[in-house]
């Protein structure tokens, strides 16, 4: 991954955690990683623990940044939510998966966020 890429991504989740923090989510952990990978964001909104994939894009090109979280990293989300969930005794507890879409505009501000709930 490029550096642009990874500066992209940082800021893309830092505005990410701000908005869900705003709407009210409480956040657990960010960047929580083990060998399966990494989880960008666990929250806890309204008694679920959830399990944010943030998507951070600057044009619409290769589709939206929803649209990039394929059956692939749905699967691999899963995998790594069910592992986070045991590994923090959390298991048993209701969870959703949702995604954050942050679009960038031509001078690297944050344009626009929406918070997909229940994505996958």
């Amino acid at each position: 991954m490029t550096l642009e890429r990874k500066r992209i991504g940082r800021q893309g989740e830092e505005a990410a955690a701000a908005f869900l923090q705003e709407k009210g989510f409480r956040l657990r952990e960010r960047n929580f990683r083990c060998g399966l990978g990494e989880l960008d964001i666990v929250a806890e909104e309204g008694g679920e623990i959830v399990f944010v994939e943030v998507r951070t894009r600057s044009s619409n090109l290769l589709g939206t940044p929803q649209e990039s979280v394929d059956w692939r990293k749905q699967h691999r989300l899963r995998r790594l939510a069910a592992y986070y969930l045991q590994q923090k005794g959390l298991a048993g507890l209701p969870c959703r998966f949702d995604v954050v879409a942050v679009w960038l505009d031509k001078r690297g501000g944050v344009e626009r966020i929406e918070l997909v709930r229940g994505a996958f």
